[in-house]
């Protein structure tokens, strides 16, 4: 049993080599092969993509899987621990196996992932979760198999999390979820220790993969019949930077681009590190699309201090409207911040100010959620719930406001769209997204899923845009 540790989460250590290795194949238990599975994941495109690993090991072992946790013999949540509501599900997820349990006693359930990485859950579930049957963390998915079958040898809970800084396993099987749209994981962890944020704990230092493998995994999606893909990281912009002396995000983006794949997509940028190499790599690469997504978090440059974020408010405004001016048709989307312990008023309204300077295409609105171990979670939080919600709702109204202007601007225009399924809210329309990153629910007589079709934007919502394929009009 090996549990974490908030505080050798922390530790850094750059003389430290992080290893690069490929994922070894480990037989499950025999008693599991042919048995149902389930996986629900919480939270970002990194846990999603990981969630897609969690599957593609599991069917490679013989499991099948299932679509509820009724029919599984087998589940996991693959979990998230960015904000306290995430918490609340996971934690309200697992009384329900624990009833189901009660009629169901040789169901399986494990949890992974970054709550997995947080000392006080793990003591939590050690001692009022005893019906958890494993846990392991981000550092060890690849190891996945042999935590299951410790547990099913020595019939006792079995815990395997460590608070290490890392390293990268190259070639862990996949389940996609789509197959026209796919993640593609380009750097590990994170060094940027914003004072809020809980990652840097739960998922380890910076480590980039090798871009050779980034590139042969691309030109594999793409002889597979991927139309896009999304480079994915908690800090893509520091791509490199732990690998390489000569070789960033940009060349990256540059020799991805070389590879002819239709769309290429990026996520998550920190402005620390977004390089004016960079802005030109996009403007200049037509299947680099044209969508950014910059957190700025706040607008008042003494919270965003207290939050570590070692850029200002002006510093972002040059990038933003550099990023306007160069990239041609550009989104940009952000996360914002409030109620951050100490914000007042004034600090409030020049977040307010620099949305209404910005105009957002769109943006992640969130209240301040305390995570334990982070070192504003020991900040006095002054700020009511009370009042927190009041400026959530102004600030989700000015940010509704010009996101519909956006999307107002693209009705009576054709616009490229990848289609990914049927539409959620009209099953007899598709749905889609633009070169720009815009939802787009689509009319068509013709099936049109997985392929980038040209649509009329007929009409526009705060949110959506509703069109018709140009063969249809």
């Amino acid at each position: 049993m090996n549990l974490p540790n908030m505080i050798e989460a922390k530790k850094r250590d750059k003389e430290v080599l992080i290893v690069n290795y490929d994922y070894s194949d480990v037989k499950i238990d025999s008693s599991l092969i042919g048995k149902k599975f389930f996986v629900r994941t919480y939270g970002c495109q990194m846990n999603e993509h990981d969630g897609e690993k969690i599957k593609g090991v599991l069917i490679s072992q013989g499991l099948i899987e299932c679509a509820s946790l009724e029919e599984s013999d087998l589940a996991i949540l693959n979990t998230c621990a960015i904000r306290e509501n995430a918490h609340d599900k996971v934690f309200g997820f697992m009384g329900l196996v624990k009833k189901m349990k009660e009629s169901k006693p040789n169901l399986l359930l494990g949890i992974c992932g970054c709550m997995a990485q947080e000392e006080c859950v793990v003591n939590e579930i050690k001692s009022k979760y005893k019906y958890v049957d494993f846990v392991f963390g981000t550092h060890n998915l690849d190891n996945m198999i042999n935590v299951i079958n410790e547990r099913v040898r020595s019939g006792k809970q079995n815990i395997e999390v460590y608070s290490i800084l890392g390293n990268v396993c190259e070639g862990i099987p996949e389940k996609r979820e789509s197959k026209y749209s796919a993640w593609v994981d380009i750097i590990l962890g994170c060094d940027k220790f914003c004072t809020y944020c809980i990652v840097p704990y739960t998922r380890g230092t910076q480590r980039s993969r090798h871009y050779k493998y980034i590139i042969s995994e691309v030109n594999n999606l793409k002889s597979l019949g991927y139309k896009e893909i999304t480079l994915l990281g908690q800090n893509v912009n520091a791509y490199g930077k732990d690998l390489y002396d000569d070789y960033n995000l940009a060349n990256l983006l540059s020799d991805v681009s070389n590879t002819g794949i239709e769309r290429i997509r990026f996520v998550t940028s920190h402005p620390w590190d977004f390089t004016d190499e960079m802005v030109d790599v996009i403007a200049k690469c037509d299947n680099v699309m044209p969508y950014v997504h910059l957190p700025i978090q706040s607008g008042s440059n003494r919270i965003l201090k207290l939050m570590g974020r070692k850029y200002t408010r002006e510093e972002y405004l040059k990038l933003y409207n550099k990023i306007r001016e160069k990239v041609k048709g550009v989104s940009i989307t952000t996360d914002i911040i409030v109620g951050f312990p100490g914000e007042t008023e004034e600090d409030f309204q020049y977040t307010l100010d620099i949305v209404n300077e910005c105009k957002f295409d769109g943006a992640f609105t969130f209240v301040f959620s305390p995570r334990e171990g982070t070192p504003a979670a020991k900040l006095n939080d002054n700020v009511s719930v009370n009042e927190k919600n009041k400026r959530l709702y102004k600030l989700n109204e000015i940010v509704n406001k010009y996101s519909n202007e956006s999307n107002q601007k693209c009705v009576n225009s054709i616009m490229k769209c990848l289609v990914i399924g049927k539409s959620e809210k009209d099953n007899n329309k598709y749905m889609g997204y633009t070169e720009n990153m815009k939802l787009v629910n689509i009319v068509s007589s013709i099936d049109v899923i997985g392929e980038i079709i040209d649509v009329r934007i007929d009409e526009a919502k705060s949110f959506s845009l509703n069109g018709t394929r140009i063969e249809d009009c």
